[in-house]
């Protein structure tokens, strides 16, 4: 008989021995610590047949969005699939090989159904929501978690990761209270999860909480940052805030240490480090030598065409460094890109080439051109993946595009807009007063 986890699904394959490996990298996965790949391994190498040890790796190197870790992925799909010996299995070997193949809203269907008919599926659950957010499914976020809820209960293992995904989906719908609630609930039972942390600064950033989001933030920062592959992208949420209230010495001491101190040379990493640098950028600060270190480790990955949204922010890198060359070299990468059949083709084709080709433009002091090329493609960003916070990037690119290029009906709407939606943002006010500045000029 095959092992079963503590919810009664069976493993193929796997002994015991494998299945505690394997549910410690579940838990790793699920609060963003340790090895998960390393604690895989260990189940692959306990039990060379335990398919689904081969499926979660196959995962965790698919969803890293590296062109070479979709080799990986492949491979271990490659070895997931003569070995499933159960329905159950052979539909997550299913989505596992739409993700290696790039079709990510097929991974994300088969998921879908795979967590309907399995809710404590955990790893169905998991993977499927990364997917929506990489595709940027908001309702998606929220719903594939909120099926399964009911079947859950306090004290199950991982219970908290399934409050901190609800949280996470809630507040891309603009659920705040809620959002809110759940993430703090996840945080009460797990403080070390980092996906529910990050869910509850994201309820602060949205709704311009920017000494909420810092207390939040500061309160315990070795639960979320030690021993973490998410801390990262936790410290540029402590960085968002400071960055919202005018205080750029704190936000480059935040960059030049656990943000970017370290010059990560993974994609994932390096798009926060992009994007609070372009922050910086786009209010007219110095970052010194900053852009070229982060343009260096960018440029290997200039003809990578794999995820329009890790484009973008290479292309921030390489314009904020004055580097023509790889520049060029990503917008052709980009258009091979979009003559592929995978989904990152209509990433691309949607929004990832005319935002890339905006960036050039604005670093090229071709403002006018930057505002033509973001204006279309705004109400569908969503479509290249990324959360709203990570997108805002593009609404302040289009409105200091527009306060450059003197246009000052379009700068007041656009100051108006921002202030409706975040009236208690310093920042609001400060585009305010320089759309207003430039009308009476």
């Amino acid at each position: 008989m095959a092992p079963k986890d503590a919810f009664g699904l069976a493993y193929s394959g796997a002994t015991e021995a494998g299945v505690s490996s394997y549910a410690r990298a579940v838990h790793e996965l699920q609060c963003f610590i340790g090895d998960p790949a390393g604690s895989i391994d260990r189940a692959i190498a306990d039990d060379p047949g335990f398919v689904m040890a081969h499926v979660f790796k196959g995962y965790l190197f698919g969803l890293a969005t590296e062109r070479e870790a979709m080799a990986v992925a492949r491979s271990c799909h490659a070895a997931a699939l003569p070995l499933a010996g159960t329905k159950h299995e052979q539909a997550h070997v299913a989505a596992l090989g739409h993700l290696a193949a790039g079709r990510w809203h097929d991974a994300a269907r088969v998921l879908e159904d795979v967590a309907i008919d399995n809710p404590l599926d955990a790893l169905a659950l998991q993977v499927g929501h990364q997917i929506d957010f990489f595709t940027g499914n908001a309702r998606m976020l929220r719903d594939r978690i909120g099926r399964a809820l009911p079947a859950w209960r306090k004290g199950m293992p991982g219970y908290h990761a399934i409050l901190g995904m609800q949280a996470f989906g809630l507040e891309e719908m603009g659920d705040y209270a809620r959002a809110e609630s759940f993430g703090r609930q996840a945080i009460d039972i797990e403080p070390r999860d980092g996906w529910a942390q990050h869910a509850v600064a994201h309820v602060m950033e949205m709704q311009s909480r920017q000494q909420d989001g810092i207390a939040w933030m500061r309160a315990n920062p070795d639960a979320w940052s030690n021993d973490s592959f998410l801390k990262i992208h936790n410290w540029w949420h402590l960085a968002l805030f400071h960055y919202d209230l005018g205080e750029t010495d704190a936000v480059l001491t935040l960059y030049d240490g656990p943000i970017y101190g370290d010059r990560s040379t993974l994609a994932l990493n390096m798009v926060d480090a992009s994007a609070i640098l372009w922050r910086l950028h786009l209010g007219g600060v110095d970052v010194g030598d900053r852009w070229a270190a982060l343009a260096a480790n960018w440029m290997p990955k200039a003809a990578a065409g794999n995820y329009a949204f890790n484009d973008a922010h290479a292309m921030m890198a390489f314009v904020g460094a004055g580097l023509d060359a790889p520049a060029l070299t990503l917008l052709e990468a980009q258009r091979e890109a979009m003559r592929r059949n995978d989904d990152n083709a209509a990433f691309t084709r949607d929004v990832g080439h005319p935002l890339t080709l905006a960036i050039k433009a604005f670093g090229e002091g071709n403002y006018g051109e930057a505002a033509r090329l973001i204006r279309p493609i705004r109400s569908i960003a969503h479509r290249f993946g990324g959360s709203h916070a990570q997108r805002d990037v593009i609404d302040l690119t289009l409105i200091e595009a527009a306060l450059r290029a003197g246009d000052g009906a379009l700068a007041r709407g656009l100051a108006a807009e921002r202030r409706l939606a975040r009236p208690d943002s310093p920042l609001s006010a400060l585009f305010s007063q320089r759309a207003a500045d430039l009308s009476e000029n």
